[in-house]
This record gives structure tokens, C-alpha cells and sequence, in this order.
């Protein structure tokens, strides 16, 4: 089989345009071609009023050898590689101990899954709860302030990537077999068959839900037990002179699990699982993090920025952008997770403080844009020698945001044309916010460190120039954005273990090792591999 590269056609092209361009492309008659299929497709929007569509098509066709040949110093066509998942290992008969598996979101969720279908039965443990009941709470938060810190947008079963875009794009490439396997689990589990080959698949907060219980279903079908409400109150780790091992985890219920191998996926907000392993002295150190608001514009003023005339085509959807601008205070700020027809959400997950996050449906079908606008933390220069400084930066501006917001767990925002100018905002305008509980007007000047709100400033009329339109007056900010990753790293070595604790498996965005859905269910996928093998190797001596 063949694969077949940059193959465009206009929007509104039909299937025997397609074959056709196939044709044309490998110069070869229609008996030639035994069958194509679509591998990907993505869009060319650089002129936006003659928007293209972008193939790579796997062919099949009885002069492969020959096109080969012919077409090898275009880089075009190549051989169609093999991404199956092949499995590392086989569980044992016999082992000494289960896995356990801290966390069940995105990573967690899939080390488990990868760990059941090669026969090792995890013991899986989640402080919140399953992901219909953590719905409940979630939502009773947001629209009646009832806030629950074990179950809300970042704990429970799906982890935070469940109230989210659903976005499963990342910079892994199309040809990683790792990647197909996650997307290929998710269309078993009920995501729809496109995620397989678009450019920007994504799946949507309801559907997720569904997703994420079927997974469930597989784990324990397999022999995994899954355990909600039991959160890990201490990784027990033996010391034998300059060695340390894992031995097992113990609850907060005091119960004690025992095992030599904790696969560690706890998310980007697990503070005080930090904390512990902090304290018991596992290596951590600090890593670079993003600070800032959510910015809300209309979602036809997006779609028309970016599409031109073909604003609203059925195949584009509704648009997002990337943006970026360095500033002359030296740091950069970033457009971060942007949610086209979505809503800002409450995302904290501690008591007494404000955080947001963006949520999209499947059909980002809501009236407003959003986007986080966050500006760059390095710890060297903004919290040095401390490995949880960027934890103590987080609930400062967190705290600070529950206070600007009345102390009732509504946001501080302000229109962007007031943000510019420096004055508190008193009204709304053309842009209603989406965040719930509400939000609470105010001047956001003092609500991030000075050189943040500077840096934004300068970025926000950067952007207009790229999207004419950014910084309307009626824009709306809210605040703040913290949780853009994990603010530390718990490094591992080449066996994906801590490195001065044998057994601990660091994973997924809260170790530092990912950033959204699919990279952190790769990297589940991994260390489950990692764990799997050593398992074994262990089992033979």
C-alpha cells in the first residue's frame, strides 16, 4: 500500500474529484487503482476566500513497486507505514503484586486500560468520583455554587480533559503507533470515526463522558478494579542504604495497598500529592508554566477573521486561532487551549478561589469565542530554589481572583477596551460572558503580577492586528487562567521510573510529561508499557 501526500481540492469538492486528483497525482488509469482511503485531512485557510482541502490517501494499486520508483525524489509517495499496536508483554501466570495506577483521567485512564489488556488486572485509584456523579457535582457548582474539592472539573474519572474542548491533537506524529492506539480505543469506545483522520479531531464534553465509562467497562471486564473516593494519602517508599523502592500506597480511609509498582497520574492540579512526595522526598523540580485570563469575542467575528466568504462552511466549522507575541519586557504571551463556540468555565479545585478554563461541545455551537491569553512563568526568574514555588504562585493569584470576584465564586472580568485604558469596567456590552457562577466586574490591573498584565496589554492590540477585530472594546476578560500545566516536573530516567525512586512511574501532565488529551494518554500508554516489562522481567528472576 502506498502513501499518497498533498493531494488539495476546493472546500465543495466531490468524491470524484477526489479519485480524480488521485489519478492525476500517481498518473496512473482508473483500472490502475485497486481502492484509496483517506488517512488524513486537514485544511490550507493562508487565503481565506480560496480555502483548500489537504489529503494524505493510502492507495492501493498493482504498480506500487513502479510509482515507488517514479516518484521517489518528490517525497510524496512513500510505502503506507504499518502503525498497528503491538503489545510489549504478557502479565504472568503468577505476580508478586498488582499494579496501582494513581488518577484516572486521560493518562491513568489509559495506562490502566493498556495494563488490563495485557493481563495484569490494575488496581486502579481515583479520589473523585465516577465521571456521572462528578457531572452532577460540576455542574451544581457552576450554576449553584455547591462546590465539592474531591469532584469538580479537575478530580473525578476523565480527569480535567473531560470538561474541556475534547481536543486530541498534539505534536505527536501521524505516524506514531501510540497515537493510532489512543485514537483508535476512543472510536471503540464510542468516539465518532472521524477523530481517525481529521487535522484538529476533537470530541466534545458530553460525548467524553460516555467515552470515558466505557473505557471503564473494558478495565474491569479485564480484570482491573477501579476504586472511586479513595484518595492516596501516602506513596510508602523503603530506603536500603542509597536505594529506594516503592512498596505500596496507603489511602486516606488508612488503608494500605501494597505494590512495587505506582504508575503516578494524578493531573497538573494534585497539590497536595506534590506536597507529600515532596516531603518524602522523591526528586521534583520546578518547570515553566502560563498565567493569565480567558478572552471571549464573538464567535461570526472569529469565523469571518479567519474564513472570509466561506465563514460558516460545514466542513471548517466554527474557527479557532494560534497566536503568539513576544514582548519588550522579555516575555511571551500565547493564545492557550482556544475553545471555537464553547464557554469559560469554573475550573478550581480548591475552596476560596477562582480558576477558568474553556469547555466546547462536539458542535461548538455556542455564541462566543474563547481562548486563554496567559503570559510565560520561568522559574529561574520568577521563584528560584524552590521546587513548589510555582504551587504558591498558583493559589496567590487563585485567592486573589476569589477576592476581586466578590468572595462568592464568581470571576473578576473587565471589557478588553477598559483593560487597555486602565479603568475598572462598570457594564457589559455586545459580548455576554458565558462563565458561571457569573461574573463580577471589576479592574483587572492588580489581579496578575505587574509584568504579566503589562505583557498582555502590549499582546492584546499585537493580536488585532493579525485578527482585526481582537481587541473590540466589548471583548471580555475573565480571570484568571492558572492551570495551563503542571507547574513541576518529577523527573524520571530511560525506564520511565522516578530517578531516585525504583518503582514509581511519574505520568502523564501532572509529572510534566504531557500537555492535553492525547499526548497524556500516549504517555500512559508508555509507562504502562515500562511498568509492564519490568513486571515480567521481575517475575522470571
Amino acid at each position: 500500500m502506498l502513501r499518497l501526500k498533498e493531494v488539495k481540492l476546493p472546500l465543495d469538492h466531490t468524491e470524484e474529484d477526489l479519485k480524480a486528483a488521485v489519478l492525476q497525482k500517481l498518473k496512473i488509469s482508473e483500472r490502475e487503482l485497486t481502492s484509496y482511503s483517506v488517512f488524513k485531512r486537514s485544511y490550507d485557510a493562508r487565503k481565506k476566500n480560496a480555502i483548500s482541502l489537504v489529503y494524505a490517501l493510502d492507495i492501493e494499486t498493482p504498480k506500487q513497486k513502479q510509482l515507488l520508483k517514479q516518484f521517489k525524489k518528490t517525497g510524496r509517495v512513500s510505502p503506507t507505514p504499518n502503525m498497528a499496536y503491538r503489545y510489549v508483554a504478557q502479565a504472568p501466570e503468577s505476580l508478586s503484586t498488582r499494579p496501582i495506577v494513581i488518577g484516572v483521567g486521560p493518562c491513568g485512564m489509559f495506562a490502566a486500560l493498556l495494563l488490563a489488556q495485557m493481563g495484569f488486572k490494575p488496581i486502579v485509584l481515583e479520589r473523585g468520583k465516577a465521571v456521572h456523579e462528578r457531572s452532577q457535582d460540576t455542574f451544581g457548582f457552576w450554576s449553584k455554587r455547591k462546590f465539592n474539592p474531591a469532584s469538580n472539573a479537575q478530580f473525578g474519572e476523565g480527569g480535567a480533559g473531560t470538561f474541556s474542548d475534547g481536543k486530541l491533537y498534539s505534536r505527536i506524529k501521524d505516524s506514531d503507533h501510540h497515537g493510532r492506539k489512543v485514537l483508535h480505543e476512543l472510536v471503540n469506545a464510542g468516539a465518532v470515526p472521524e477523530i481517525l483522520y481529521i487535522s484538529k479531531p476533537h470530541i466534545g464534553t458530553y460525548r467524553l463522558v460516555k467515552i470515558v465509562e466505557n473505557i471503564r467497562k473494558q478495565v474491569i471486564e479485564l480484570g482491573g478494579e477501579i476504586r472511586f473516593q479513595s484518595r492516596v494519602e501516602t506513596v510508602e517508599i523503603e530506603t536500603k542504604g542509597e536505594t529506594r523502592r516503592v512498596q505500596g500506597v496507603t489511602l486516606e480511609s488508612g488503608e494500605f495497598i501494597a505494590s512495587d509498582h505506582v504508575v503516578l497520574a494524578v493531573g497538573h492540579s494534585a497539590r497536595d500529592t506534590f506536597e507529600m512526595l515532596n516531603a518524602q522526598g522523591v526528586y521534583i523540580e520546578p518547570k515553566p508554566f502560563s498565567v493569565g485570563f480567558r478572552i471571549e469575542h464573538p464567535q461570526p467575528l472569529i469565523d469571518e477573521r479567519r474564513y472570509g466568504e466561506n465563514a460558516g462552511h460545514p466542513i471548517l466549522g466554527a474557527a479557532d486561532y494560534k497566536l503568539v507575541h513576544h514582548c519588550s519586557n522579555g516575555r511571551s504571551v500565547y493564545s492557550f487551549c482556544m475553545c471555537p463556540g464553547g464557554q469559560v468555565v469554573a475550573a478550581t479545585s480548591e475552596e476560596g478561589r477562582v480558576v477558568t478554563n474553556g469547555m466546547s461541545q462536539y458542535e461548538r455551537s455556542g455564541r462566543n469565542a474563547n481562548s486563554g491569553i496567559v503570559v510565560g512563568i520561568t522559574p529561574e526568574k520568577d521563584y528560584p530554589d524552590d521546587p513548589l514555588g510555582g504551587i504558591k504562585l498558583q493559589r496567590r493569584l487563585e485567592s486573589k481572583a476569589f477576592e476581586l470576584g466578590g468572595s462568592t465564586y464568581e470571576a473578576p472580568g473587565q471589557l478588553v477596551g477598559d483593560f487597555l485604558a486602565g479603568r475598572p469596567s462598570t457594564e457589559l456590552g455586545q459580548v455576554k460572558p458565558t462563565y458561571r457562577p457569573g461574573v463580577h466586574l471589576c479592574d483587572l490591573g492588580e489581579s496578575l503580577p505587574a509584568y504579566a498584565i503589562a505583557a498582555i496589554r502590549e499582546a492584546i492590540p499585537a493580536f488585532d492586528k493579525k485578527i482585526k477585530g481582537f481587541a473590540m472594546h466589548d471583548a471580555v476578560l475573565t480571570g484568571v487562567e492558572t492551570r495551563t500545566s503542571s507547574p513541576i516536573r518529577i523527573k524520571r530516567n530511560e525506564h520511565f521510573q522516578s530517578l531516585n525512586t525504583q518503582g514509581l512511574y511519574p505520568a502523564g501532565e501532572g509529572a510534566g510529561y504531557a500537555g492535553g488529551i492525547l499526548s497524556a494518554a500516549v504517555d500512559g500508554i508508555k509507562v504502562a508499557e515500562a511498568a509492564a516489562l519490568s513486571m515480567v522481567s521481575i517475575a522470571k528472576d
